[in-house]
């Protein structure tokens, strides 16, 4: 009988949606026996496992022996080569945000290993960077997948990409496409009632769990230029990096040195006034303030900044700290295809991560 065919699982990562995704892959070997799954590598920033035989990594008690563990992580050139070595089909699973290993994607990808990964900073990089990645797949017949580079679980880039490549014309994309800054304007600025001070939500946001350790990193639109870069790219626009485009940060110019993010907080009440006055002339107009993307894709155009949306609109409405994503296309006319709900958190991240694993396996084993 012919033995049960096999893919390695390599993972770099295992912080929140790290161990999302390992209880995910878990349940996945159990659910599907063929090919079958083996957790060959995994490695924090500071320790791996592997074994030099291949042998299997048990999952349901890796972080003890990630703990007690006295082997360091393999730079990826090593990694690589251990990689290459075990004669299997390989997938590399980078839970991370590192742009050391995003570097590393066209070494992978041109030695045969497959890649999937929520990591946006290798696909909104340099455009150099983008180019390498998918010519080094195409040449070697690797796969490469980051759905979860955007919109976490939501299926943005999968949507986008089926729209293109069946010659459906994409016009325009806009929405809300950070959890954090869609928080804040939903309880900031009500399509009915009042609303909170600007510190105050932000502050709420921060001990939520919403905002980054330090709130100016998501305040300064750039985890949503990422996003745009990567959907621009994706719909056949040459963006050169998400700083090449407008780009409207909501941190005062006086507080973008503060020391701490701690600091920033207490200091921020005092530049209340500003965001109030932009609420106030939305209100004047009968509408709301929402923190949106948008590419116009006729003119190239992609920005990231404020502005302002009837009560009615879909964007308008979105609650908690929910994405939406609309497409406007020749095939759908003057109604959106909108994709919309939780783009956020680890269990819906790694779902995205899981999900492009699934595509990966049906095409390489």
């Amino acid at each position: 009988m012919a033995a049960a065919k096999q893919v390695n699982i390599a993972i770099i990562g295992a912080g929140g949606v790290g161990k999302c995704f390992l209880g995910q892959l878990e349940t996945l070997a159990q659910r599907r026996p063929s090919p079958k799954l083996v957790l060959t590598y995994i490695s924090t920033s500071k320790k791996a496992i592997y074994n030099s035989d291949y042998a299997a990594i048990t999952i349901n008690d890796v972080f003890s022996k990630l703990a007690s563990s006295s082997q360091a992580p393999l730079a990826p050139p090593k990694l690589i080569e251990y990689l290459k070595s075990s004669g299997s089909k390989t997938v590399l699973v980078d839970n991370t945000s590192s742009q050391d290993v995003a570097d590393a994607y066209p070494l992978f990808l041109g030695n045969g290993i497959s890649i999937v990964t929520p990591n946006k900073k290798a696909f909104s990089g340099s455009y150099k960077l983008w180019q390498e990645i998918f010519s080094a797949a195409e040449q070697s017949g690797a796969k490469v997948y980051h759905e979860s580079s955007v919109g976490a679980g939501l299926p943005v880039i999968s949507t986008l990409n089926d729209l293109v490549n069946t010659g459906d014309e994409v016009t325009k994309i806009e929405g809300v496409f950070s959890g954090t800054m869609s928080f804040l304007f939903n309880s900031f600025a009500p399509t009915s009632g009042k609303g909170g001070q600007w510190s105050a939500e932000v502050r709420k946001a921060k001990e939520l769990g919403y905002t980054e350790p330090d709130p100016r990193d998501d305040l300064n639109g750039l985890d949503v230029a990422r996003k745009l870069t990567i959907l621009a790219r994706h719909a056949g626009l040459e963006v050169e990096s998400p700083t090449s485009f407008p780009v409207q940060s909501l941190i005062p110019k006086e507080l973008e040195s503060v020391a701490t993010g701690d600091e920033f907080l207490e200091k921020l009440p005092a530049f209340d006034s500003q965001m109030e006055e932009t609420k106030a002339a939305a209100e004047k107009e009968g509408k709301v303030v929402r923190f949106v993307g948008s590419i116009d894709v006729a003119s190239k155009q992609v920005k990231v900044g404020l502005e302002k949306f009837d009560l009615s609109h879909p964007i308008a409405a979105l609650k908690g700290s929910d994405n939406i994503i609309s497409f406007y296309t020749k095939r759908y006319g003057s109604n959106p295809l909108i994709i919309q709900g939780a783009g956020a958190g680890g269990e819906v991240t790694a779902m995205g991560v899981t999900s492009d694993l699934i595509k990966v396996l049906s095409q390489v084993a």
